[in-house]
Formats: structure tokens, C-alpha cells, sequence
């Protein structure tokens, strides 16, 4: 089961045991810094001062509508302070399976799912001793196990069954206290009442902490969950001397973590940043709270723009000169609970409020001294989607309106729709199908009960199956405007293919039988599992007008994301198109910015397309044009949205769909040989182009022109199999 965008930062992690353009001249001018300066920090030791990372979820840079403009145009403030003063790059990519939880770990890590453990995300299900696949929540705090007692493996594992290494060590390790604002799993991700729950984990059981939790949930989420400050030992620490900062234990960091603190919570984090007042302001200057009232996390749902950018700004004027923040999407209604679709009023006005903060945000901090001149800023996104919807019907106002009843007969759907169409897999599969279950998704996992292997009859009969299905589509019409039967697979990829995928971590029992992507019109549940479904739709498929924004799959519009730089160091290159770059290429290019390293193998690059000369390592310069050539194949043969992986996934959906065991068989030994020699090369080029990074070696010129034509030999390989 898997839960759905809005609710995964809210509902999944209680569940978890959780239009252009404005002057750009005036924009610029807003680096200038008036008033009272920020605390300056001693802890970062080059030109950046101060780090503000900022992670929408679901925010375009590309219209979903040719006739509306895009999130981010209708963002002018943000948008142009990110052309203007800095590299705007458009041609990022997110990982597989693309949901919120893994996108994000991605980027803070710099590492692929199979190292940082939610190789299904924003929840999973795995294996106990039964062998009865089990639900849980990809949301928990950094150091949770999948279950404390039926697995107590690290729900972020990493190589050798190790919690992987914190993204705030090498901060807080410099001198750096390091803020977290609703950002996946590194604040308190639920305030439950159980002994497994993030509050009892941290605070203790018993502990007055854990009392709240059970007596009053909500305050409990108000004044323990979202917010966290991992504090540095230095002595202007805001752990230093607050009887409310607790251990922040990493066990399995490389060279060990004691002695470092953390404040956890709003109740602990605000009065610590203000002065002793409760509660911190949004940009607007107002108090933010929860629905009740109550000073601290209003939820993770209402992480608006205002009110993240509140945190950050407190944050940062206050003397943490570090901070990581997650940003809600914008095309939800909260109130309403339900989508919006593009050129929708409500979803303009979102917008609208979102811009307003930025402007405030970015005037806010230039009044402080924090500017372009001094800061690092780092703008990115999770994941794209695909919308589920009709074309919406203009207004006198020049917005769209859509219908957002729920549509029982998906041949008589108004052209104006909005939703996903919600399908019972159990109700599309024919009868006599294995058990199973799957985790909610228009990608869905399955995971068949036993946990058979992937040559098992009934797993490849499910298989077949599962990949011939169709549906009528009520966004699909012929010219004389009829509902059309569209086929439901977009592509099949078992245990072979999610290897090469990056989908496979280190713990055997989380790894999916197989797993669908599918039409991203459609969302698929198992019956009575859930609520996503309208209960007037029963056991049919119908549009289900509460969500209509997908993503997981594999679709252009979900892959394709954006990552805008800002900053000393940072080369003014304004909207880069041509760069091919993905999520795990933003942590080593900030570390190289900062002058900090991490003491793992990163799986991304440096981004030398993004730095000046000036802030690029002398051994990354040497041989600039190799390094760069290497850097773009290696992603090409090792990305989860690469050459390789694209095409290796088209040979694995032929395997899976063959009736012919011999042309199943050889496809998938093929994929074997090919990912094999792959993991080789690109563990080769990764450390390499790391050790030139981080460690100034100079690379081997003869030997990185080797690597490059091996690596084009694999993509050759991998198109010619897909092909055939």
C-alpha cells in the first residue's frame, strides 16, 4: 500500500510506527543587505556563510497545459532570482520508484535508492517470518528500524545492513548547527503513542514527552514533529547549555558520532531560535500554528510556502546558518481536500501566496545580510507528475474550472474531469492469481505472499497477466470524441530489472516480486485496503477526484524535474536545458562548494557544469572536457533515469510479457550480464571522479577515454537488446 502525495506528508507518516516575468533588476536588488546583520558563521570557512536547501514537493518547471503557465512561471520572484543570479538547470532527473520520501533521501544523500534503503517509496511493504508481505512507512526518523521486532534492519539501510550516514554530519562536525525544517526523515516524522513511534525512540518510555503523545496526539505533532536542530559542540551551539537538547545518536556513522546533540520538535527548536517566544512567525510577520491554535508544526501538509520559509528565515537570522526545508505542492486544496487542476483559481491563487512568500523571503533575509553575496542556495523538487484530467473549461476570469464529482461510468465523463481513475488490481486480474499485495501506486510493487522466486510458474503467469491488462480512459478520446480502451503497462521490471534500476537494497526481504509501471492516468489498490477509493465506486474502476496528480512511474513529466543554484562559487548561467543531471548529483557539488566532504562513496558527481572556474577543483579542471564527458556517460549508464536503465527496462517488459520461458530467460540473463558489467564500470568511474573531487587526483586522461568508450559499448548493448 502506498500513500498518496498530500497525504504521504501527513497521513503516512502518522501511519508510520507516520505570467513571467517580474523586473528581474528589481530582484537583483534585493541582494543588497540593510539592517541588522545575521550572527555571522565562523563554521563555514570559504565565501558561503549560510546553506538554505529548499525541497518542493510536485512543482514544475514545464507547463502541464501548453495555454498555462507552469509553477514555477507563476513564480516570478523565484523564478528569475534563480536566473538572474545563478544556474536554473532543467534537465534533472529523479529516481526510481519517483515518489516524495525517495526523491528527497536521494538528493540529501547523494546516493540511489539501493544505498539509502527506500527502493519503494512513500511506503513498502516486506517480508516477516510468515513470508505474508507486510505494510510500512518509508516516513520515519533517520535511525528507525523497519519494525522493532519483525525487522529490525534500518529503514534507511545502506551498505553492509548499516543506517546510512546522516546528510547533516559533515555540517555540524565543521562547527555548523544544522536546521531541519518537514524534510523526509531527518526530524521527527510521527507523534504516535507506541513505544516504536519516533517520540518514544527519542524522548524515552516513559517520558513526559511520550504522555502527550498518547493523551493529545495533535499537540504532541505540534511540539515534536517536523522541526529539529542538529546541533555542532561548539560552545554558541544552540544545543549548548538547553536542558532540552537530547543525543542525537548515529551508531553506524563512519568515524563515530558521540557527543553531538539535538533539538527535536517546536517546542524545543522555537523558543531556541526566538528568544524564548513559543511560537515562530511566518513571512507574512504571522504566528504559525496548528489548526488549533497552538504555537510549532502545523502539520505536513500545511508546510506552505509561508510557513516553511518562516522557519528558514527564524533560522537563519538566529545563528543557524545551515538549513534543509520541505515545501508542500501547490496543487492540492488542503481546505477542500482534493486536487486542483492547471489554470484552476485556487490553484492560481496558491501560487500567487507562494510568490508572495518568496518575495518577503528573500527582502527578509537581504534585510538581514543574507544574500546571494554570502549563501548557498539550492532550490529543487522530489518528482514531476503526470495530471489525470481532462482539459479544464475557461472562465470569465480567465481561470479553468473542472468537474470534481466522481465519474462511475468512465465512458460518460464530462470532457472537464479531474482525477485518477482508481482501480481494484484484484477486479482486473482474472481469477485463480496468486496472494499478493501492493503497495498503492500508479507503480505499483507487488509482493506475492510466500515470496517466491522470479521464475516461480504463478509469479510469471502473474506477471503476464498483470502487463496485458487495459482500461477504458476517460482522458483518451478518438475525434469523434469516444471514450478509447487504452493498455494499462508502461513497463515490467522483476528482480533482474530492479537491480539494474537501483531498486534492490541491502535487505532481501524488502525487494519487490516485481513491480508495474503503469498508465499514469490510473492508481491502483487492492479492495477494502484503503479509503483512497470513493466508496460509491465499489469494487469498479472510476474517477477518483480527491488526487490527480501521479507520479512513481516512469513517464517523461515524472522523471524530468529542476534543480536551481544560487551562490559564491555558483557560475550565472541562467536556465541551463542541455545538462543532463539527477538527484544524486546535488549533494557532492554542494559539499565541493563548501569545501566539506562525506565519508562515504557519493553515487553522484560534481556538477562542474553549475561552478565557475574559481570554485572547481584544480584536478577536476585539469582535463576539463574528459572529466566532463565522463561525468554525463557515467549518469547515462548508471541513472535511474539514464540510456542504460530506459533500455534495459523496454527488454525486461518484453521478457515479462513472453509466453516463451526460453525468450524469458535469455532477455533477463542478458540484463544480468549487462548490469554486472555495468555496476563494475560505474563503481570504477564513481570513485575516480570522486577521489579528483574531493582529494585532488588528478584523473588518468588514457584510462577515463577507456571508461567512456566501455561505458558507450554497455549503452550500445542495452539499445541493441531492447531493440531486438
Amino acid at each position: 500500500m502506498n500513500l498518496r502525495p498530500s497525504l504521504a506528508r501527513s497521513l503516512a507518516r502518522f501511519l508510520a510506527l507516520a505570467l513571467l516575468p517580474a523586473s528581474v533588476a528589481g530582484l537583483t536588488a534585493l541582494g543588497v543587505s540593510a539592517g541588522k546583520s545575521a550572527p555571522s558563521s565562523s563554521c563555514l570557512t570559504g565565501s558561503v556563510k549560510h546553506v538554505i536547501y529548499l525541497q518542493f514537493d510536485n512543482t514544475h518547471f514545464t507547463r502541464d497545459r501548453p495555454n498555462v503557465a507552469s509553477d514555477l512561471e507563476q513564480m516570478p520572484h523565484l523564478l528569475n532570482f534563480l536566473q538572474a543570479n545563478g544556474t536554473l538547470f532543467t534537465n534533472d532527473h529523479t529516481i526510481l520508484i519517483s515518489h516524495t520520501a525517495g526523491g528527497i533521501l536521494s538528493s540529501l544523500t547523494g546516493l540511489y535508492p539501493d544505498r539509502q534503503g527506500q527502493t519503494v517509496s512513500n511506503s513498502y511493504d516486506y517480508y516477516p517470518s510468515t513470508k505474508l508481505p507486510r505494510f510500512t512507512s518509508s516516513f520515519k526518523y533517520w535511525t528507525n528500524p523497519v519494525d522493532p521486532v519483525l525487522n529490525t534492519l534500518p529503514n534507511m539501510i545502506t551498505d553492509g545492513q548499516k543506517t546510512t550516514p546522516a546528510p547533516w554530519v559533515p555540517y555540524t562536525r565543521a562547527g555548523c548547527d544544522f536546521g531541519g525544517v518537514a524534510t523526509a526523515n531527518i526530524e521527527l516524522e510521527n507523534a504516535n503513542k507506541f513505544a516504536t513511534g519516533d517520540v518514544a525512540q527519542i524522548f524515552g518510555n516513559p517520558s513526559p514527552q511520550l504522555s502527550e503523545a498518547t493523551n493529545n496526539p495533535a499537540l504532541a505533532q505540534a511540539d515534536f514533529v517536523g522541526i529539529a536542530i542538529h546541533c555542532s559542540q561548539a560552545t554558541d551551539s544552540k544545543c549548548a547549555g538547553n536542558t532540552s537538547a537530547k543525543p542525537d545518536l548515529l551508531r553506524d556513522e563512519p568515524r563515530g558520532y558521540d557527543g553531538f546533540n539535538a533539538l527535536y520538535g517546536a517546542k524545543y527548536v522555537d523558543p531556541a531560535i526566538t528568544g524564548g517566544n513559543p511560537c515562530v512567525n511566518d513571512t507574512a510577520g504571522q504566528p504559525i500554528t496548528d489548526p488549533a491554535g497552538n504555537c510549532g508544526f502545523p502539520g505536513f501538509d500545511a508546510m506552505l510556502a509561508k510557513n516553511t520559509l518562516g522557519y528558514v528565515q527564524q533560522m537563519q537570522t538566529s545563528g543557524v546558518p545551515v538549513t534543509y526545508a520541505y515545501i508542500s505542492d501547490a496543487h492540492d486544496n488542503h481546505t477542500f481536500s482534493r486536487a486542483s487542476g492547471p489554470g484552476e483559481a485556487d490553484y492560481v491563487a496558491q501560487l500567487k501566496a507562494y510568490d508572495d512568500a518568496f518575495a518577503a523571503f528573500f527582502q527578509n533575509l537581504a534585510g538581514k545580510g543574507i544574500d546571494r553575496s554570502n549563501t548557498l542556495f539550492v532550490v529543487t523538487v522530489d518528482e514531476g507528475d503526470h495530471v489525470a484530467g481532462g482539459i479544464g473549461t475557461p472562465q470569465p476570469d480567465a481561470s479553468l474550472a473542472y468537474s470534481h464529482n466522481t465519474c462511475t461510468d468512465l465512458s460518460a465523463c464530462p470532457t472537464n474531469q479531474l482525477g485518477e481513475i482508481s482501480a481494484n488490481i484484484n477486479g482486473l486480474l482474472p481469477a485463480g492469481e496468486p496472494g499478493f499485495d501492493i503497495h498503492f501506486d500508479d507503480a505499483p510493487a507487488f509482493y506475492v505472499n510466500g515470496q517466491p522466486g522470479r521464475m516461480d510458474p504463478t509469479v510469471r503467469k502473474l506477471e503476464r497477466d498483470t502487463g496485458n491488462l487495459s482500461s477504458l480512459d476517460p482522458y483518451v478520446r478518438n475525434s469523434a470524441g469516444t471514450v478509447q480502451t487504452v493498455p494499462l503497462t508502461a513497463a515490467l521490471a522483476d528482480t533482474v530489472e530492479e537491480q539494474t534500476l537501483h531498486m534492490v537494497n541491502t535487505d532481501p526481504n524488502r525487494t519487490p516480486t516485481f513491480t508495474w509501471f503503469a498508465n499514469p492516468d490510473f492508481f491502483f489498490q487492492t479492495a477494502g485496503s484503503f479509503h483512497f477509493n470513493n466508496p460509491t465506486c465499489g469494487g469498479n474502476a472510476c474517477v477518483n477526484p480527491k488526487f490527480a496528480w501521479n507520479h512513481g512511474d516512469i513517464q517523461a513529466e515524472i522523471g524530468n524535474t529542476w534543480v536551481g543554484m544560487v551562490g559564491p562559487g555558483v557560475k550565472n548561467a541562467g536556465i541551463d536545458a542541455t545538462t543532463w543531471t539527477d538527484h544524486t548529483n546535488l549533494r557532492p557539488t554542494i559539499l565541493t562548494l563548501l569545501g566539506l566532504r562525506d565519508d562515504y562513496q557519493s553515487d553522484g558527481r560534481v556538477l562542474i557544469e553549475a561552478l565557475d572556474t574559481s570554485a572547481t577543483p584544480q584536478s577536476l579542471i585539469a582535463h576539463r572536457e574528459t572529466v566532463r564527458r565522463l561525468g554525463a556517460i557515467y549518469e547515462q549508464v548508471n541513472a535511474s533515469f539514464g540510456q542504460f536503465s530506459m533500455d534495459t527496462l523496454i527488454a525486461s517488459t518484453k521478457a515479462l510479457r513472453s509466453t516463451d520461458e526460453s525468450v524469458y530467460s535469455s532477455i533477463e540473463d542478458s540484463i544480468t550480464s549487462l548490469t554486472t558489467q555495468r555496476d563494475a564500470l560505474a563503481g570504477r568511474i564513481k570513485v575516480a571522479l570522486s577521489s579528483a573531487a574531493f582529494d585532488g587526483q588528478a584523473l588518468n586522461e588514457q584510462q577515463a577515454k577507456a571508461w567512456i568508450a566501455q561505458a558507450q559499448s554497455l549503452l550500445d548493448q542495452a539499445k541493441a537488446l531492447a531493440a531486438s
